[in-house]
């Protein structure tokens, strides 16, 4: 079942190479959305796909050796019409 999930992920997250690794990870996945730095120090990503290779992509994120997730705020969002997957900002 496909889901759509909305992110929030503080720590150090910012200059590590968060957005290439999520993008990177996201389309060898299946998934699409976006992933984009936002001005407060925080990455916003929503990720749409199996449920499944959603949460591997957090995982996968969590693995990553500069990448340091502190906190992470999650919530559902409404299935969109996109393809892909973008790295914005």
């Amino acid at each position: 079942m496909n889901v759509r999930k909305h992110f929030y992920f503080s720590g150090r997250v910012q200059g590590v190479g968060f957005r290439y690794q999520a993008t990177r990870l996201a389309r060898g996945l299946g998934l699409t959305g976006y992933v984009q730095n936002l001005w407060d120090g925080r990455v916003e990503m929503e990720a749409q796909g199996p449920e499944r290779q959603v949460w591997d992509l957090v995982s996968a994120l969590h693995r990553q050796p500069y990448i340091q997730i502190e906190d992470m705020e999650v919530s559902d969002r409404p299935l969109k019409e996109e393809r892909g997957f973008q790295m914005a900002n």
